[in-house]
């Protein structure tokens, strides 16, 4: 029986080679001379960590992240920004947790899609990912199709297909 699965992973790398990027653009760019301006990328636990010294060398910083990793087709529905806070020295921190996988909710919402279309296909919920499986590579497809449509507020992507 045909299937495959739904998941929501990241390449970690793409994200490394935007942050660093970022990182050599902000050194070297005039408007950032003599700041203390930073992002930095803790790969264990998955967040990127924003230093900036006002509100708008802080935007300036996510609006190139957000290009850099749009350059390298990373889905920017991975980055959950958490609330700014300000640290010593008047500088503002800011965390962008990376989402790399998908939650149980997260699938019970696919597969309330997929179902409510009234397709003869099965889904079942599996560690980080939905498995779905039909008789048909069509009704497959048409899954996919469904789920792309719905614009999900976290990125998913068709993985692993198997006749």
């Amino acid at each position: 029986m045909p299937s495959f699965d739904f998941v929501s992973d990241v390449d970690l790398q793409h994200i490394d080679d935007a942050v660093n990027v970022v990182s050599r653009e902000v050194s070297q760019r005039f408007d950032f001379r003599g700041s203390k301006s930073s992002i930095a990328l803790d790969r264990s636990n998955k967040k990127i960590q924003i230093i900036a010294d006002d509100e708008l060398k802080m935007r300036a910083i996510k609006q190139l992240l957000e290009q850099k990793m749009a350059k390298r087709n990373l889905d920017l529905r991975c980055l959950q920004y958490q609330k700014e806070s300000v640290g010593n020295q008047g500088l503002l921190k800011q965390e962008a947790l990376i989402k790399d996988s998908l939650s149980k909710e997260e699938a019970k919402q696919i597969a309330k899609i997929i179902k409510d279309s009234k397709l003869k296909i099965q889904t079942q919920i599996q560690d980080q990912q939905l498995r779905v499986s039909g008789k048909k590579i069509d009704n497959l497809q048409e899954a996919i199709a469904l789920v792309e449509n719905a614009q999900m507020p976290f990125p998913v992507r068709p993985s692993n297909m198997r006749d």
